[in-house]
């Protein structure tokens, strides 16, 4: 009998410092969690495509730029961009279409069998998007296939020759 009593009263203190534990636990990240974050603790959550300014992607795609070219002169600018990451195409799509239109982008077209074609534009801009799985299926990563077309002369009111456009 007098085992038992041990026994519980063993028990009963170990219940009673795992308590403890837990509630000394809590309250030493209560005071951290107050504090309010600043700019510069805050991990961002999109990544531009290259210098376009208005074409965003979730920061889980990365360019390769390998596979990836530009062009840039007095009246065209434009590339073909090629991003891949850990992400799921119908994501990546949603994604891609709720921040070209925060962006001010118009959805033209849009067409998908095994891959997802988007087509956006903007006054003197277009951009295409395609969206692929890998052959690695869930394993592998999907790929971000962007063709962007800006006309920097009709946006500054020129001709293709750099001269002013006469109305």
């Amino acid at each position: 009998m007098q085992i038992m009593t041990h026994c519980k009263k063993l028990g009963y203190y170990c219940c009673v410092l795992l308590l403890a534990g837990l509630i000394g636990g809590c309250a030493s990240r209560s005071n951290k969690s107050m504090e309010p974050m600043g700019d510069s603790q805050l991990a961002p959550v999109a990544t531009m495509v290259e210098s376009y300014g208005d074409i965003e992607l979730p920061i889980e795609m990365v360019l390769d730029a390998n596979k990836s070219m530009a062009m840039r002169t007095d009246s065209f600018q434009g590339g073909i961009h090629v991003y891949k990451g850990r992400v799921q195409v119908s994501s990546l799509r949603d994604y891609i279409i709720a921040s070209m239109r925060n962006n001010k982008w118009k959805l033209v077209g849009e067409a998908s069998y095994n891959n997802v074609m988007l087509a956006f534009t903007k006054p003197n801009k277009t951009c295409m998007v395609v969206l692929a799985d890998s052959a690695a299926g869930a394993l592998g990563k999907t790929q971000a296939n962007f063709y962007v077309t800006m006309d920097v002369a009709a946006a500054n009111r020129l001709n293709p020759f750099g001269e002013p456009i006469k109305q």
